[in-house]
């Protein structure tokens, strides 16, 4: 059964990015349709993480605007972002390593707790309520990403992919509408990849999450994408379905260089 791909829930227009008389992002513009797997790739300093970075609030774009649900934004603040329904992994993990797996998942609750920081240390009436709730819904997290076993164990103590899935599973812990993953599959073996492609394509088919993904293996962006954006230098140079996109020949040349 095909999905059923939304309309575009994230529009970015005419993004240009510079620090100092570096360029590092060159006009760029492109959609994202709500309930896709939406890929961007291209050859190292590329500038596919400085993309996210102005998608999220990291950095400031000197032009262009981005549109998030029929919101136009300038400049999109990083804590606004979050509390709009974007969440975000990234490339280097930032978990707290001597705290658990479930604590761990349990701080990217933080967002949605109402209750004050007295009521939850002294976890009075409400607070503790609350805190039950999000104890549940990190469990389910946790189910779903099959980690059960490790949920107490300090993250630091984990294998490489196992954290990586950890960092997703933060992420999840804000039922985000969009989830931006910067190189979810870098730097793990073929079996950890092929258990994180399934991990992501389950997010957006069960919980119906809008993906924008960053990844250089170019099986795994052509085996899960609906669509593909190529930057190169900093430069749009394809946007497309996985096909189009691999059969065009200034991708080609970008990931192949002209001597090929």
């Amino acid at each position: 059964m095909s999905k059923k791909i939304g309309d575009v829930i994230l529009d970015v227009q005419n993004i240009s990015l510079a620090f100092g008389g570096v360029k590092a992002l060159t006009d760029i513009s492109f959609n994202v349709r709500e309930h896709e797997v939406r890929a961007i790739i291209g050859p190292n300093g590329a500038g596919k993480s400085s993309m996210l970075n102005c998608i999220n609030g990291v950095y400031t774009p000197q032009q262009g605007s981005i549109t998030f649900r029929g919101k136009t934004f300038k400049h999109m603040d990083s804590h606004e972002v979050a509390k709009m329904g974007v969440a975000r992994t990234f490339q280097n993990l930032a978990l707290f390593k001597g705290m658990s797996v479930l604590d761990n998942i349990m701080s990217g609750r933080n967002l949605r707790i109402k209750s004050n920081i007295f009521m939850q240390a002294l976890r009075w009436g409400p607070a503790e309520r609350e805190e039950n709730e999000h104890r549940q819904k990190v469990e389910e997290i946790i189910d779903f990403l099959e980690i059960q076993a490790y949920r107490k164990t300090p993250v630091g103590q984990l294998p490489y992919g196992l954290q990586k899935r950890v960092d997703l599973g933060r992420a999840l812990a804000m039922e985000p509408q969009v989830l931006l993953l910067d190189e979810p599959m870098a730097g793990m073996n073929i079996e950890e990849k092929q258990d994180m492609c399934r991990f992501v394509l389950d997010v957006n088919d069960e919980f119906g999450t809008t993906v924008v993904l960053i990844e250089h293996d170019m099986g795994v962006v052509m085996d899960i994408s609906d669509r593909v954006v190529v930057l190169d230098y900093g430069k749009k140079i394809g946007d497309g379905t996985p096909s189009e996109v691999r059969a065009s020949p200034e991708v080609i040349k970008a990931y192949l260089g002209t001597g090929h």
